[in-house]
């Protein structure tokens, strides 16, 4: 159930942002990983979480304009708590610390600029009244109808099957992930990964005028649960 964003609280001096990257997203854009993910069925009609993750989908799903995509994203995101955000953070900082140096340092601006300055965009859109105006239609709506069909699935699949803080395996945190590349994908039609992210072996997201180009864009096909898939990004030249 979504709630209307309170208003955002000025950041006091020390204050850190919280972010969350999934480690089989991070594995998966260094091209190492050893096995396939864990996929876990979102439970039937029955199961709470799986039930409200299909029924936010379908919310998102009902936007016809990059407005109401905009509002509904906002809305959704309003439901975390201060809690929730604590954990999608810890699982950030988990995730990163086992990344090599000097990957993790180079990377992880990236990700914070992927996730919670992309979250403060969207809540200071959203209390500015700019999504009301938006009222451009959903450009790529075939693209983003599967995006909204992936997205109740994708919320359950695991790839570190090992982990044991019960909380950092929670679907509802890999949705805040799904919500964040929506507004960015869909909405702004920007890259689900930030413009400069690094990749091993010295590539990085690229903007060249209006486009935007990618190592992995179209090397993720046979994950079905990577935002790659759905991302406004073109495939780098010479490395397709």
């Amino acid at each position: 159930m979504y709630r209307e964003p309170p208003p955002e609280p000025g950041l006091r001096a020390g204050t850190t942002h919280t972010y969350f990257w999934s480690y089989s997203d991070i594995l998966l854009q260094m091209r190492d990983n050893t096995g396939a993910g864990i996929p876990a069925i979102a439970g039937d009609e029955k199961d709470d979480q799986g039930t409200a993750i299909r029924e936010t989908a379908a919310r998102l799903q009902s936007a016809r304009t990059k407005g109401e995509l905009g509002t509904l994203v906002a809305r959704e995101i309003a439901g975390y708590s201060l809690f929730d955000l604590q954990i999608i953070g810890g699982r950030l900082n988990s995730d990163i610390g086992k990344l090599p140096s000097p990957y993790k340092e180079a990377i992880g601006p990236y990700f914070q600029k992927q996730l919670f300055g992309k979250h403060h965009e969207l809540l200071s859109l959203y209390r500015s009244g700019a999504f009301g105006r938006m009222s451009s239609p959903i450009r790529d709506r075939e693209t983003f109808d599967k995006f909204c069909a992936m997205l109740p699935g994708g919320c359950f699949v695991w790839v570190d099957a090992g982990e044991r803080n019960p909380y950092f395996q929670n679907p509802k945190n890999r949705l805040f992930y799904y919500l964040i590349a929506a507004f960015t994908m869909f909405v702004l039609e920007e890259p689900g990964h930030p413009v400069g992210m690094p990749f091993p072996g010295g590539f990085f997201v690229e903007q060249r005028g209006r486009e935007y180009y990618c190592l992995i864009r179209d090397k993720e096909k046979e994950v079905s649960w990577s935002i790659c898939n759905f991302c406004p990004a073109l495939q780098t030249e010479g490395q397709g």
